[in-house]
């Protein structure tokens, strides 16, 4: 049985995956990576924006099913299967957040 941390790695290690395919290429001609420092920050705005309306889908998604589920009309199958998605996508996004609150916290710990 795989442990819960595990699943939640390989969540977020697919949620990136995905968002790195939807993502433009962020290295010039030569492969490098050496592009401007604006192309970095629309970049990964780019790619948070996608993620945070995928999560955001998924969310209305489970919503929608449990809805259905309620009126008597829906499958217990793809209920569960939704609501399970939700709530391993609303782990992985208090992830990032937790990771991104850390990094900011320890930029601030810096001195200049």
């Amino acid at each position: 049985m795989t442990s819960d941390l595990t699943t939640r790695s390989l969540d977020a290690l697919n949620a990136y995956g995905q968002t790195q395919k939807t993502m433009p290429s962020a290295t010039d001609e030569q492969g490098t990576g050496a592009t401007g420092g604006a192309d970095i920050v629309s970049g990964f705005t780019t790619a948070l924006d996608t993620a945070l309306k995928g999560a955001i889908q998924t969310g209305k998604t489970a919503e929608a099913q449990t809805a259905t589920g309620l009126s008597g009309k829906g499958n217990m199958s793809d209920i569960a299967t939704s609501v399970e998605e939700a709530k391993l996508t609303l782990q992985t996004v208090t992830t990032v957040r937790d990771r991104v609150v850390q990094a900011y916290q320890d930029v601030m710990k810096m001195s200049v």
